[in-house]
């Protein structure tokens, strides 16, 4: 399922060259509307559902529909990035909440641990 963009929180990354969607879609796919200044998939069929683009957006603009064989609309998966980890919140079709914390760096004093 393409990325789907809450116009309302959408600035068009106001401030950069290009949108920091536009800069990390490795299928150049996200681009932003030339009348109104907000990010969009310009090919969902071509979307890998990478969420690289959901990840990068400062605003939390941009969000990932979950495909109806995971689950039933309104899914939805957003992340949170932080420095050291990404919380991901899973919301179902029945509004309940779960929130999941991935690491994504590990530090040296982790990797004495293991």
């Amino acid at each position: 399922m393409p990325p789907k963009v809450d116009p309302t929180k959408c600035d068009g990354c106001q401030g950069e060259s290009e949108p920091l969607c536009e800069q990390v879609c490795p299928g150049n796919l996200m681009t932003l509307e030339k009348e109104t200044k907000k990010a969009y998939c310009r090919e969902p069929g071509d979307c890998w559902d990478c969420m690289t683009c959901t990840k990068a957006c400062p605003r939390q603009a941009i969000q990932t529909m979950l495909q109806y064989q995971i689950a039933y609309f309104p899914g939805k998966l957003i992340p949170l990035v932080g420095t050291n980890s990404v919380t991901w919140t899973s919301i179902d079709c029945h509004g309940r909440v779960e929130r999941f914390v991935m690491k994504t760096l590990v530090s040296s004093d982790d990797e004495d641990e293991d």
